[in-house]
């Protein structure tokens, strides 16, 4: 007997319809005689109308009374889904993120889980139950309800089966599964059969949003099998795994871009000791980000800068870093928030020399000029005008044959 973990987001239950739908999936699994434990998001549309609400009763909300409030879209889909069942002939039982005991932090609206109590839910698989339990939530150790942020159901699916050591984690998304780039940008990409959590991490921090970031970390963290499948179509998805065989991987796995990228750049900086953290602390003391980092030092004994930065916080950056260009007597500050980033991401790289040179090589082609480039390991991402994205990602797609079957 397996038990297998199933996470379904808003669009998958995002209608009475979609919900009996599901019900009749996760019946299916049930007759075949595996345990099932379901974990839901709220249905589409509710978690932002929930927030309205809010926002109309205070212009900023109260971060406990918030969490009170967006937990109640979960708790409406684990009992609808847990109906739906029931008149199918599928006992299963419904549950919050308190009742289950999943105890998290008391970091409102995105709060950390420390430890899940899964005797409950073990007591009701055991009796033939499928346990469904609302994603996105727990309870700290006061008894206060707390939420985990945005795609916070991803991580629920991820740590309940890590606490009961479920054979595999299924996510059910829109999308059938993790693609070589966003196939709205290039027709040609690929699903892939499978991909390493190092790859996954890097292809959501990059800008992919099939998971959410966390999720992946978790599943890295206890080893727990990850899969990525549609709701809506058929299919065995992409199984996301530990490498196994690193001599034969791909070289490059896929292409991740992020469109939300603006850059700043402080000229004629002294060359001292500690100017890169002068430089930096205004930014982190506002909680704002920073991504990729180049310094240039000059024959003159002064340094340029240059960092990027979340486009929502290109404005609040660039007044801050205005204010230390004055302080530290430098020269200028310069900024464009029209640049995309884009990379390329595949363990493959770790043994396999002029990875580099061929992405370079292949925007050289197209006439894209590089403005910044960062590396690591499994990792090369560059910076280029906004205008080329679509070009670069499609160019790369083709230099690397990733349209090309394993």
């Amino acid at each position: 007997m397996a038990l297998y973990v199933y996470k379904f987001g808003g669009t998958s239950v995002g209608t009475v319809e979609r919900i009996k739908a599901v019900a009749e999936k996760v019946k299916k699994a049930h007759d075949l005689g595996d345990q099932i434990v379901v974990v839901v998001s709220a249905m589409s549309g509710e978690t932002n109308r929930l927030i309205g609400l809010a926002k109309e009763m205070q212009v900023q909300p109260t971060d406990r009374e918030m969490d009170v409030l967006i937990s109640t879209g979960e708790q409406v889909t684990v009992a609808l889904l847990s109906m739906a069942l029931h008149e199918l002939g599928c006992d299963a039982c419904s549950y919050t993120g308190s009742q289950v005991k999943i105890l998290t932090d008391s970091s409102y609206t995105k709060a950390r889980i420390r430890k899940i109590d899964d005797e409950r839910i073990h007591a009701n698989l055991n009796q033939g139950k499928v346990v469904v339990v609302a994603g996105f939530q727990g309870v700290d150790e006061h008894g206060n309800i707390t939420t985990l942020g945005r795609g916070g159901s991803d991580t629920t699916a991820v740590a309940l089966a890590a606490a009961l050591k479920a054979d595999e984690c299924l996510i059910f998304t829109d999308v059938d599964g993790v693609y070589t780039t966003d196939p709205r940008v290039e027709p040609k990409a690929r699903r892939l059969d499978r991909i390493t959590f190092e790859e996954m991490l890097e292809m959501a921090s990059l800008g992919s949003k099939v998971l959410q970031i966390r999720s992946v970390e978790f599943a890295g963290k206890y080893k727990v099998a990850l899969r990525v499948l549609s709701s809506f179509t058929a299919g065995n998805g992409t199984l996301i795994t530990y490498e196994e065989s690193p001599m034969e991987s791909a070289l490059i796995s896929g292409i991740a871009f992020n469109r939300d990228e603006a850059k700043l750049t402080i000229t004629g900086v002294p060359d001292l000791p500690g100017v890169a953290f002068k430089i930096l602390e205004p930014i982190a003391d506002a909680n704002i980000e920073v991504d990729m980092i180049i310094q240039n030092i000059a024959d003159d004994k002064t340094t340029d800068f240059t960092f990027t930065v979340h486009r929502n916080d290109y404005q609040r950056a660039k007044s801050l870093l205005e204010q230390t260009c004055a302080d530290l007597g430098a020269k200028t500050v310069t900024g464009d928030d029209n640049i995309v980033k884009v990379s390329i991401v595949g363990v493959g790289m770790r043994s396999h020399a002029g990875i580099a040179s061929t992405m370079f090589k292949t925007l050289a082609a197209e006439g894209i000029n590089i403005r910044m480039i960062s590396t690591s390991e499994i990792k090369i991402s560059v910076v280029v005008d906004e205008k080329y994205l679509e070009l670069a990602v499609r160019a790369l797609h083709a230099a690397f044959n990733l349209d090309q079957s394993e």
